[in-house]
């Protein structure tokens, strides 16, 4: 069975650790970011969520090797704030999976 990952912040990491999720905290997007390529090689890890705010800010090189893998499926975790189109990276993490473009509509 796969695990399921947290990349976050400090406030929110508790939560997930009660929930029984690996966590891995970090202070900002830069150090989120020297997180995430080590769990990309975890054979173990089947999902990885981390803050969206933090996924905003990483290397395009990462997020282009980030989606082009199978597993582990790295997913956003909503912020407050809703500054991304949430939409568009679900979308094309169905049309990985599925191999069709679907476009979600409100």
């Amino acid at each position: 069975m796969y695990k399921f990952v947290i990349v976050t912040d400090s406030d929110r990491a508790s939560g997930f650790r009660l929930a029984g999720a690996e966590v891995f905290e970090a202070k900002d997007a830069a150090e989120a970011g020297a997180i995430i390529p080590p769990l990309l090689k975890r054979d173990e890890i089947g999902i990885v969520g981390m803050n969206e705010e933090y996924m905003l800010a990483l290397d395009p090189k990462l997020m282009d090797r980030i989606e082009k893998l199978h597993r582990p499926l790295v997913i956003p975790i909503p912020s407050k704030s809703k500054e991304v189109d949430r939409r568009t990276y679900i979308e094309r993490l169905l049309k990985k999976a599925i191999g069709y473009n679907i476009v979600l509509k409100r």
